[in-house]
């Protein structure tokens, strides 16, 4: 299978926590449809600490895995 674009899309989304609404990062999404998996080439600013936990409330918002031989959440 092929591996997402490298320059990817130019609409870019703000990602926030569901539990306290804190920004966890901007992402350059592709698609009309809904964020699914975030692939981490793609995320231009990310204000998070620790890899997919809200840097206010802790909660885990998502996990780390390949998707197609590319890092994503």
């Amino acid at each position: 299978m092929a591996k997402p674009n490298k320059k990817g899309p130019t609409q870019t989304v703000e990602i926030y926590c569901a539990k306290c609404k804190t920004q966890l990062f901007k992402y350059r999404k592709g698609g009309k449809g809904a964020l699914v998996k975030c692939f981490k080439e793609r995320i231009v600013d990310d204000y998070t600490t620790t890899p997919c936990q809200c840097p206010s409330c802790e909660q885990i918002f998502a996990r780390d895995t390949l998707i197609r031989g590319a890092p994503a959440f």
